[in-house]
């Protein structure tokens, strides 16, 4: 399966078109609630150990690492990057998923890497019901913070809603 209209949609409306410093001609980075620098349409901003760069203090290596400059160059990012996810999710997931099932799968995983207990979930055939009660409470807090984030909860809101669109 490949990611559909729905689930890249749900991506870009929830990343946006990441331009941190609208004073500047073409897009720069910004960090997301996890304090990591992202680009284009969420793309994580690695140094040259690949790891994420972090934290205000880095800004001018966040700004000096970029590889997105305009719209075309984050959707054929966010294209590249949706990849490893779709793998991911054939992967793992043993049973038939819909085309919204996967799409909104993707769409998780984009955002918050990978999760266990939702691969279990899911193979475990566990009630729609439980799945998407637990999508909706976890992952819904930045790093460091406790207090969930209306933007990560109206995600994970969205996200389930399309999983069991039928």
């Amino acid at each position: 399966m490949k990611t559909g209209i729905k689930g890249i949609d749900l991506i870009k409306e929830f990343e946006s078109l990441h331009d941190g410093d609208l004073k500047q001609i073409g897009l720069q980075p910004k960090m997301c609630p996890a304090n990591i620098w992202t680009e284009g349409y969420g793309r994580a901003i690695r140094d040259n150990k690949g790891l994420f760069i972090k934290g205000s203090a880095n800004k001018t290596l966040a700004y000096s690492s970029i590889s997105i400059h305009n719209e075309e160059e984050a959707v054929k990012a966010l294209m590249e990057d949706l990849k490893p996810r779709e793998q991911l999710i054939i992967q793992k997931i043993k049973v038939p998923l819909t085309q919204n099932q996967f799409d909104a799968l993707v769409a998780y995983f984009y955002n918050i890497g990978f999760s266990d207990t939702m691969v279990k979930l899911i193979n475990g055939k566990f009630p729609i019901e439980q799945i998407t009660k637990w999508w909706k409470t976890h992952y819904i807090t930045g790093e460091g913070n406790t207090k969930p984030l209306a933007g990560l909860i109206r995600r994970r809101e969205a996200e389930s809603n399309l999983f069991i669109q039928p």
